[in-house]
């Protein structure tokens, strides 16, 4: 991967080029398709799916009609605030304001311009946030969410070029991006030209190397996120003398079914569940959030833990696709007492027991709990039969990325932005600050979305000519 410098652009042209089809990138070719200009997108794949394809599909957004409906309080400032509360004041609050504000109307647009159906979850709250805003695809995957704004592309007239994987940039001495030089999986290479160029491949989670530089803690683990995420952006934008931000910051996930690879919702933890080692001990807070729950659950013996939960819980996360899949796998088992529970994790009945107890005494205030967190008697687990899943901590994606402005637009180290390159989703410097614990819930698609449509209405002004005359170029 490298910038080819040259004095002409390709013969093939299209105003906007848009590299990566996950949420960040469909929604940026929307979004370049409703400002009246011409957009290709290049994916790696054989279809459109990126890491947004992986998640749970949840996006943070305020001040919606869903929440309005619901009567679910929250605006940019409250939410704003819970980002830059979990991240310690880390975060850029610049970026953030302007990622909140759009945040609403980026949904209410894809819903009213493109099809795209939301509901809001109100049947828990998610670590870290204040109020109800967590919007998703009925469905409650990732891979819905992708599947539904790839039909939409695809009734906008966008063009989606399949299993391209983009090898080079071709940019002249002044940084203009005037194309990119594609491989296909025959080993035959393309060029194609554009007046700008958007950055939609996210991060650097799969390329081990830029691991054990910038997240050397997370260089061995379980990667759960895309294999094509190999930094491809961060690369290209350096070599462009682009700056990079944050580039330790990442989502983790501590409740990755193991070995079956299956997302298990937090939900379970935050309504009443607990996570124990294979001692039969809990080890943390499981409030504090999933993403540093990560190196928690890869700090006990064997890197493993079990979520222990009862029918209730179970229920509630039978609501979610990726629950109902991991059950039919087989990676949720029930269990008719504590003895045969202690059984199946292999460890003595006697601790396990007793922390059973112990959590049931948090919730009823009879004691207070040793991890500081705040059970509820209504989050007491109820009688068996429980429910246990055998789980590993994960690398979920990474959080730093490029520099780049409230347009997306991709800085140098002196702020100054390159002449025609967008970047968005985990390309960019996200909002979680510089490590793992700075992550809110939904982070990552809350910057692939809304960036993604940012970057789609800036790039299409730039190659109209009529971003050139906004910032006086």
């Amino acid at each position: 991967m490298a910038v080819l410098r040259r004095g002409t652009a390709p013969e093939a042209h299209v105003p906007v080029l848009i590299i990566g089809a996950g949420a960040c990138g469909l929604i940026a070719a929307l979004a370049a398709r409703d400002a009246g200009t011409e957009v290709l997108v290049l994916e790696r794949d054989p279809v459109p799916s990126g890491s947004t394809s992986l998640s749970a599909g949840y996006i943070p957004a305020c001040d919606t009609r869903w929440q309005r409906a619901a009567e679910a309080a929250d605006d940019v400032d409250r939410m704003l605030a819970d980002i830059q509360g979990k991240n310690h004041g880390e975060g850029d609050p610049v970026l953030g304001r302007a990622v909140c504000e759009a945040s609403g109307p980026t949904l209410e647009w894809l819903a009213d311009s493109h099809g795209q159906s939301f509901i809001l979850e109100t049947a828990f709250r998610y670590p870290g946030h204040s109020a109800y805003r967590m919007h998703a695809h009925p469905e409650k995957t990732g891979a819905a969410l992708v599947g539904s704004l790839a039909a939409a592309a695809a009734r906008a007239g966008v063009d989606i070029i399949c299993d391209a994987t983009v090898r080079d940039l071709i940019a002249d001495d002044g940084g203009r991006i005037l194309g990119v030089v594609m491989t296909r999986p025959d080993g035959t290479t393309d060029e194609v030209g554009c007046d700008a160029l958007v950055l939609a491949c996210n991060g650097y989670g799969g390329n081990p190397g830029m691991l054990r530089t910038f997240i050397p803690e997370m260089a061995d683990a379980l990667y759960f996120g895309h294999a094509g995420n190999q930094g491809d952006a961060v690369t290209w934008g350096t070599d462009l003398g682009a700056a990079v931000a944050q580039m330790g910051s990442y989502q983790g996930h501590g409740s990755v079914a193991h070995p079956h690879g299956v997302l298990i919702s937090w939900a379970i933890m935050m309504e009443g569940g607990i996570q124990v080692n294979t001692d039969g001990r809990r080890f943390s807070n499981e409030h504090a959030g999933y993403s540093e729950q990560a190196l928690k659950v890869l700090a006990q013996p064997g890197q493993i833990a079990w979520n222990v939960y009862d029918r209730r819980l179970h229920d509630l996360a039978m609501g979610h696709e990726d629950y109902r899949r991991a059950n039919a796998m087989g990676a949720i088992r029930e269990v008719p007492d504590i003895a045969s529970l202690a059984k199946l994790i292999g460890c003595p009945q006697a601790p396990l027991a007793d922390t059973l107890r112990g959590s049931a005494d948090a919730a009823s205030g009879k004691a207070a709990d040793p991890f500081g967190r705040e059970f509820t008697t209504a989050s007491a687990l109820d009688a068996p039969p429980y429910y246990a899943v055998r789980v590993t901590g994960a690398l979920f994606h990474t959080q730093g990325g490029l520099a780049i402005d409230t347009a997306a637009r991709v800085l140098t180290a002196t702020g100054v932005p390159l002449p025609n390159l967008f970047a968005g989703g985990g390309a960019a410097v996200g909002l979680s600050g510089t490590g793992v614990e700075g992550y809110l819930s939904g982070n990552g698609l809350l910057t692939a979305v809304t960036l993604g449509r940012i970057a789609g209405e800036g790039a299409a002004r730039l190659a109209k000519g009529t971003l050139r005359k906004e910032i006086g170029a």
